[in-house]
């Protein structure tokens, strides 16, 4: 069979298996997937996969993914029906933002569900959304993912035509463009409520004179478990993405430094957010702008070129935020990955965190805490 693109990389079928077993999938979950050439695409997409409970059958390769009127080139969308023939796999995840007209084209010619980059991360919010809030603000993100899709079937719709293999009857089309929109003004109400409630409470904090703190960071840059190790908690830790998608605020005393600090831990970063879901997260992560400190986790132990697309990642998405740079302290966290200890100085002293003020740790072990709160304190009481 010709591989697509570049290369393609078939995983290993035991482990496959293996793998579906444990996630509780089945055929249905299997996917190949289409991504970038560089090694931080192809591992960023692969954990995406996994966190949505997809179990991945091959990884195509390209230098463009979004190309022609398929998003991965003609002749190669016949390819990848092959390829997905022979594997197994149901659903094409394509690590890039495809059009509706994209995705309905490479579904119609390959009979397959196509989830392109912003639906993959979507569908690991609704799986890990708990709270009432956390739901409402993944909808409302969701609901403007689907807006222009169901602009584009209604103009299907018009023409005579069906948007994919499974597409929509023409007299749906539009009742369904006009559900979406009454969705969303009725979501956004709520989440007004929410964040109203949120100004109540920040209000209410404020009233103890102690500084707010708060986390941001890459997912699985280890945010979680910092929190616990400095606020004494035991929210859940996990190596997956996502994990957390709600705020947590508790009132944390530094005994050994006699302060008091207002902790809070919010949702994870991720390359290539687009803004829309950002915006849908407002009222959780303006939490950010309204600290007066905050932390900014790196996984220290990661590769430079890792370092810097993740670092760049958050600094855009704080810049959304209008967060003052000037208001940031980087915790270069899980040094005690680092082979020697000298690796975490370079790490430091390189020119990517220029203008920075870091501080390193290890969350997991300890190392560094002590540091840490000092730091925190001389940076919020005057």
């Amino acid at each position: 069979m010709p591989p697509i693109g570049k290369r393609v990389v078939h995983l290993d079928q035991a482990a496959g298996q293996q793998e579906t077993r444990r996630e509780g999938g089945s055929s249905s979950s299997k996917a190949t997937v289409v991504t970038y050439l560089d090694e931080f695409a192809i591992q960023e997409v692969k954990e995406l996969a996994k966190a949505a409970g997809y179990t991945v059958e091959a990884l195509i390769t390209q230098r463009q993914v979004v190309k022609s009127e398929y998003g991965i080139g003609v002749g190669k969308a016949e390819e990848l029906k092959e390829i997905m023939a022979h594997n197994g796999s149901k659903t094409i995840i394509v690590d890039e933002r495809l059009t509706s007209s994209q995705a309905n084209r490479l579904s119609t010619v390959t009979k397959a569900e196509v989830v392109d980059r912003e639906r993959l991360i979507l569908n690991i919010f609704a799986k890990r959304a708990v709270t009432t809030e956390a739901k409402l603000q993944v909808q409302l993100a969701e609901l403007r993912y689907e807006l222009p899709r169901a602009r584009d079937a209604v103009r299907y719709s018009v023409r005579g035509e069906r948007a994919g293999f499974m597409g929509l009857g023409e007299a749906t089309v539009d009742v369904k463009f006009r559900a979406l929109k009454r969705r969303m003004v009725t979501i956004k109400e709520k989440l007004a409520k929410a964040q109203s409630n949120r100004t109540l409470q920040r209000v209410e904090r404020r009233k103890l004179d102690m500084p707010f703190v708060s986390m941001a960071g890459y997912t699985s840059s280890g945010k979680t478990t910092l929190f616990n190790r400095l606020a004494s908690e035991t929210r859940e830790e996990s190596p997956d993405l996502f994990t957390t998608l709600t705020t947590t605020t508790r009132a944390v005393s530094f005994a050994e430094l006699k302060k008091k600090v207002m902790l809070s831990d919010t949702v994870g970063f991720v390359s290539r957010l687009p803004t829309y879901m950002v915006e849908s997260f407002k009222s959780t992560l303006e939490e950010l702008t309204y600290s007066d400190l905050v932390l900014l986790l790196v996984d220290a132990s990661e590769d430079q070129e890792s370092l810097r697309i993740k670092f760049e990642s958050c600094k855009d998405i704080l810049g959304q935020l209008k967060v003052d740079p000037k208001k940031v302290l980087l915790v270069l966290n899980k040094v005690d990955l680092l082979e020697r200890r000298a690796s975490a100085s370079r790490v430091e002293e390189g020119s990517l965190f220029e203008g920075y003020s870091t501080v390193k740790v290890s969350a997991a072990r300890g190392d560094g805490i002590h540091q840490l709160k000092t730091r925190i304190i001389e940076r919020t009481y005057p």
